[in-house]
């Protein structure tokens, strides 16, 4: 984590048969309104759980991870699908 950072809850589903993603929860002080964009519109697009993670969301590097926390969640859920 970076300095400053605050924590964000994710909780995310997808379907075992299709692989879609169904849905994507988020609480957190900041950034969630923001990031909360892109899996609507993988929802929207009805992505599969595999396309969402390969997802190329853009970061800077002195304020945010490379890889964010969608996306790493993203990979926990396909593990579990």
């Amino acid at each position: 984590a970076h300095p400053g950072s605050k924590s964000i809850w994710l909780r995310m589903t997808g379907d075992k048969i299709t692989r879609r993603l169904l849905g994507v929860q988020m609480v957190g002080k900041e950034g969630v309104a923001h990031r909360i964009n892109a899996p609507a519109v993988a929802l929207h697009g009805h992505m599969t759980v595999e396309e969402f993670a390969q997802s190329d969301l853009a970061y800077a590097p002195p304020f945010g991870p490379v890889w964010d926390p969608l996306l790493t969640t993203a990979n926990q859920l396909i593990k579990k699908l």
